[in-house]
């Protein structure tokens, strides 16, 4: 599987304001929100068990179109890292205590799937040879 999630370390993230980013909270409905001159979506898992990001990403993605930068924050565990990307993620601010080499490592184990996602929505039995 080719890594198109970029990682970032939570020291390299510095939360704010800024011009183009849209920060949406896990009860908005992504279908009803204004994207006018938006750059960047972040996403926020208050905690692990948490999955509403998952699908706000998807339906930015897929029903929205968005084509910008959507970015996870919050508690980012490795283990959440395949499925961020396959739901349409484009970055990930990992929790304090998460290594990136180890989170590399992920992808590395889930090489291919059989069904169709946000970032790549044939099936690869149906891509041609």
């Amino acid at each position: 599987m080719q890594l198109t999630l970029n990682l970032i370390e939570a020291d390299g993230h510095q939360p704010g304001e800024e011009p183009r980013v849209l920060t949406v909270p896990n009860d908005a409905d992504p279908l009803a929100l204004s994207l006018e001159g938006v750059e960047r979506i972040d996403l926020h898992f208050p905690k692990f068990s948490d999955g509403r990001a998952f699908s706000q990403a998807f339906l930015l993605r897929r029903r929205r179109g968005f084509t910008g930068e959507i970015r996870a924050t919050g508690d980012v565990l490795i283990d959440q890292l395949v499925q961020l990307q396959r739901t349409g993620f484009s970055s990930a601010v990992l929790r304090a205590d998460q290594d990136v080499a180890h989170a590399l490592r992920q992808f590395e184990r889930y090489p291919a799937y059989y069904q169709g996602d946000a970032v790549k929505p044939q099936p690869p039995f149906r891509e041609a040879a």
